[in-house]
């Protein structure tokens, strides 16, 4: 199953696993799994550790680098990405949040999330 991580259970895994539930533990430790990271997570690395953002503390060059050593397969933006948005419910503002479900949706990937704002989307996710 092609599995899309989004940024919090992404960092989790990358830097913090002992945050992760034993869930998403289970989905990305499973080898049948392929694990990917959308461009757009690296891209709010960047932003929000740039503003300071405690939770958000880790260089995101570092970041992409030790996930595709570690065999995640990137997922780049857009604009049939960017164009899916426009259908989904105003469920969440997060712009970030809601490239990632469009993704997820049109590539026909599972977005894991620990997000409920994003776990009420329909379609492929699975709230962690």
């Amino acid at each position: 199953m092609n599995l899309l991580l989004d940024t919090h259970v992404l960092l989790w895994a990358a830097v913090e696993p002992e945050k992760l539930p034993s869930e998403a533990g289970g989905f990305i430790l499973d080898e049948s799994n392929q694990l990917w990271f959308s461009a757009a997570s690296v891209w709010e690395v960047a932003i929000k550790a740039s503003l300071g953002r405690a939770d958000f503390d880790i260089d995101p060059h570092l970041l992409r680098r030790g996930l595709i050593e570690n065999g995640y397969s990137e997922l780049p933006v857009t604009s049939a990405h960017a164009a899916a948005v426009h259908h989904l419910p105003e469920l969440h503002k997060d712009p970030f949040d809601r490239i990632l479900v469009a993704q997820a949706e049109y590539e026909g990937m599972l977005l894991l999330t620990a997000d409920a704002r994003v776990g009420q989307y329909p379609g492929p996710i699975r709230r962690i």
